[in-house]
């Protein structure tokens, strides 16, 4: 196990990892609009957590958008796609 480990740290040495803080900050959105709207449920309020899941559906969206395009554009930037 530790061989394997140890290639891998090779081979993805010279590799710098991009760190993308738009994930982060979309996890947080997605996690508090899905808490507020489980809250309205549970208080009966459905239409206002019908309206919050709904947000929560478009945050998630935008988040997968994010993390998609920040992955092209760095695969641009540094050449790994033509």
């Amino acid at each position: 196990m530790g061989t394997v480990n140890s290639e891998l740290e090779e081979l993805f040495q010279g590799k710098k990892r991009v760190r993308n803080p738009f994930v982060r900050v979309g996890a947080f959105i997605i996690a508090g609009v899905l808490t507020a709207g489980l809250i309205s449920f549970r208080h009966g309020n459905s239409h206002l957590g019908q309206k919050l899941m709904r947000a929560r559906v478009v945050a998630q969206g935008a988040t997968v958008v994010l993390m998609v395009g920040t992955t092209y554009y760095y695969g641009i930037l540094h050449g790994i796609l033509d």
